[in-house]
């Protein structure tokens, strides 16, 4: 698995890295810490997302250098944190980006789970770890290609991220030995946490917001499912300060009684995505129901369907991964 991703690095020359359209803390670090690394064998790297990297995570250093323009000159595309074709629709809708990725030796690497479904032929790096830049980590380090302080703190930003600060149940002894040595190269979590909560602070409307969030939230399940949606008219007034569903998810998962909380956003064109936060593993569960994946405390999906069809299917989900757990813990 390493040996051909290594190879497949070693025959380019220019490297183009693909983000879904959903960007969060792990794709964006692991996106710089990549290019980082591979700059300093000597490629040519671009960075690429098709949708603009929002303010709350631009305390990532190297965000600004991602651009939404496709280069297809690329020699190799490397897909990060996500290996599922449903989180790269605007990447396969850009014109000439689809014919790319079934020409050229395209490169995933992941952490998730879930088995891919990507509808072009790849080569994939998928193994448990609490974040891609875990598994970058550990290529980088299997081939003694240099990690310099940059990009080690960027693969502790996102190691951070996708952990919640090293808090979420899937955090295991290796992980706290990879941050270890990331600090040792030079990064400082003191630091990032300065500048993460400086970029997080919250303008008073979305203060207001939040509470207008929290004040819609649904109770299913007998207290078990919460839920809140999120139309896009709210989308379209505030993602670019806060990720709406980031705003109460947590909130919504530690309400007495609650196990998975959900966000569910809409769109024009008829899309809707779920964001799942749990306290059981059974996020990715649910998540499968509809076609998603992600971890078994948080995971997500996008689907087209009818917004009361899909809560009338989550309720039914939910429930019976609920069910599931209980019976495999008894």
């Amino acid at each position: 698995m390493y040996e051909t991703a290594t190879n497949l690095i070693d025959d380019a020359q220019k490297i183009i890295i693909i983000q879904a359209e959903n960007p969060d803390g792990d794709s964006i670090g692991s996106s710089v810490a990549l290019e980082e690394v591979l700059g300093n064998l000597g490629k040519k790297v671009i960075m690429y997302c098709p949708v603009d990297v929002p303010k709350y995570l631009r305390y990532i250093k190297g965000w600004d250098r991602i651009v939404s323009d496709f280069d297809t000159s690329a020699d190799l595309a490397i897909i990060v944190d996500t290996a599922a074709d449903v989180l790269l629709g605007k990447v396969l809708e850009t014109p000439g980006v689809r014919h790319y990725l079934e020409s050229h030796p395209v490169l995933v690497i992941d952490h998730h789970t879930t088995e891919s479904n990507l509808s072009f032929e790849h080569t994939i790096i998928s193994e448990e770890a609490v974040a891609t830049s875990q598994v970058i980590y550990k290529l980088a380090s299997k081939n003694n290609w240099k990690i310099n302080q940059q990009a080690a703190e960027n693969m502790l930003v996102a190691i951070m991220s996708d952990t919640l600060g090293l808090t979420t149940q899937n955090v295991d002894a290796d992980v706290f030995t990879t941050c270890a040595k990331l600090v040792e190269l030079g990064a400082s979590n003191a630091q990032i946490e300065e500048r993460r909560r400086e970029f997080m602070k919250k303008a008073p409307e979305i203060l207001a917001y939040k509470g207008e969030l929290i004040g819609r939230i649904e109770y299913f399940l007998n207290g078990k499912l919460a839920l809140v949606h999120i139309p896009w008219a709210d989308i379209q007034k505030y993602s670019d300060q806060y990720n709406p569903s980031v705003l109460v998810l947590d909130e919504m998962r530690l309400v007495e009684g609650v196990e998975v909380g959900v966000a569910i956003k809409t769109y024009p064109d008829g899309k809707l995505t779920g964001k799942l936060r749990s306290n059981l593993p059974v996020s990715e569960t649910v998540a499968g129901y509809f076609g998603g994946g992600g971890h078994k405390y948080a995971a997500g999906f996008r689907t087209y369907e009818e917004y009361d069809k899909i809560v009338g299917e989550l309720i039914e989900a939910t429930d019976k991964a609920l069910k599931e757990h209980g019976s495999q813990t008894t």
